[in-house]
């Protein structure tokens, strides 16, 4: 066997909060660490925020950006790993959404998504452009901050695999999973064994359920590992995102994050064989064609193995996929927004006019789901779910013992009398 462990993540990030966002992504990529990954996937535009609107038009978002950036290149958190990080780039003064790929200090490849979101809620072309080079690459000129610390002046810019001494990896970006020519097709074709998915996408009703079947059918007819990061909670709009974080191979999910979940911080990690991706591929005569005709995609070579001797450690076996009801996410997504953005606020709570109707008796039994919620949270020994509610409280010592405790304190209603009520 060719064990490797990798790790995605969901993250609660929040639109230009760049501090506490590079906090976030630097526990996350010590919790992988400590599991023994040797790849860290996390979710698109992590560094800025998925949300920044018109703020991705200024210079000061892209200058942060590298900052963060550069701070953790100053450390040691990538050595011996490879870490994949989202946030705007502007090369040859066109903006993208990117992917920036580190290991030991230094910067491997950047990856601009090729297809953006551009209806519903998204308005990605408002901001960034399209990378219009599939398979192709060019030499992105690094600012000074980053030269200074990797001694580099240039990286690779473009649609590209990382080519370490064991196996390929690859990218694509949220939107580009939901396209009719996904770029995972291609990939896959010319022996990228594992594609790695970052997303900044929002909850809708059985969207899960969408986004699974595209990941377990495009493993399921050519082999192979898909990863997938996702954004997880309200990032200061009026979306909320679901997390889900999780990890496929051949078909069949192996590793699956919560889809509403109050954590800051969640990792997903599995261990993979990559001979079992050989070994699936090998045997399907059609795959097989197609392969030896597929047209190549540059590589980048990296002296790296992902692969790793790890004596009694084991594949990760299959898993089944959890769903929630109809109900269910009907209940916990406002719930998880209510609160995301309660904490995020500086408010101490909820004020509802009580009129007697639908609408301010379904607000407030949100408000009760929440509490549930977060109690449940709570007793399960999460220490910044209890930091935020003491806070908003006003009572550093303050322990919640039942969910009406908590609604008592947060939510605040007046009511308003009609002939009607």
């Amino acid at each position: 066997m060719q064990l490797t462990t990798l790790a995605t993540c969901n993250l609660n990030q929040w639109a230009l909060d760049f501090t506490g966002n590079l906090d976030r992504i630097q526990e996350s990529i010590h919790q992988a660490k400590a599991a023994g990954a040797r790849y860290r996937l996390g979710p698109e535009l992590e560094i800025t925020g998925y949300g920044c609107a018109d703020a991705f038009l200024e210079g000061d978002t892209l200058r942060h950006s590298w900052e963060c950036l550069a701070e953790l290149l100053d450390s040691d958190l990538t050595d011996g790993i490879i870490c994949d990080l989202g946030m705007p780039v502007m090369h040859q003064n066109v903006r993208y959404n990117c992917r920036v790929l580190a290991l030991n200090r230094r910067l491997l490849l950047i990856r601009p998504k090729m297809i953006l979101a551009g209806d519903g809620n998204y308005r990605e072309p408002r901001w960034f452009a399209p990378w219009q080079h599939p398979r192709a690459t060019e030499e992105h000129a690094l600012p000074r901050l980053i030269r200074s610390i990797t001694s580099q002046d240039t990286v690779p810019f473009g649609d590209a695999a990382l080519a370490t001494t064991d196996t390929l990896i690859a990218s694509e970006t949220c939107e580009e999973l939901f396209a009719p020519a996904s770029p995972h097709t291609y990939l896959g074709l010319d022996g990228v064994e594992i594609v790695a998915n970052a997303s900044g996408s929002h909850h809708e009703l059985r969207k899960l359920h969408r986004r699974i079947d595209l990941i377990l059918n495009a493993t399921d007819k050519g082999g192979g590992i898909y990863l997938y990061a996702n954004q997880q909670g309200c990032d200061g709009g009026r979306l909320y995102f679901d997390g889900s974080a999780l990890i496929a191979v051949n078909g069949e999910i192996v590793a699956q994050g919560s889809q509403f979940s109050p954590q800051d911080v969640e990792l997903v990690t599995a261990t993979v064989d990559l001979e079992a991706v050989r070994s699936y591929r090998g045997a399907i005569a059609s795959r097989q064609l197609q392969g030896s005709q597929a047209q190549p995609v540059p590589r980048i070579p990296v002296d790296f193995e992902l692969t790793h001797r790890a004596p009694g450690r084991k594949p990760t076996p299959p898993i089944a996929v959890a769903y929630h009801t109809p109900e269910e996410e009907i209940a916990f997504g406002p719930a998880a927004w209510l609160w995301d953005y309660l904490r995020r606020s500086g408010m101490q709570g909820f004020f509802l006019p009580l009129s007697g109707g639908a609408d301010s008796a379904a607000v407030a039994t949100q408000v009760g789901i929440m509490s549930h919620m977060l109690l449940h949270e709570i007793k399960q020994g999460n220490k910044q779910v209890l930091a935020d509610l003491r806070r908003i409280v006003g009572e550093a010592e303050y322990q919640p013992t039942i969910p009406a405790d908590i609604t008592g304190r947060l939510l605040h209603t007046t009511f308003m009398g009609t002939n009607n009520s």
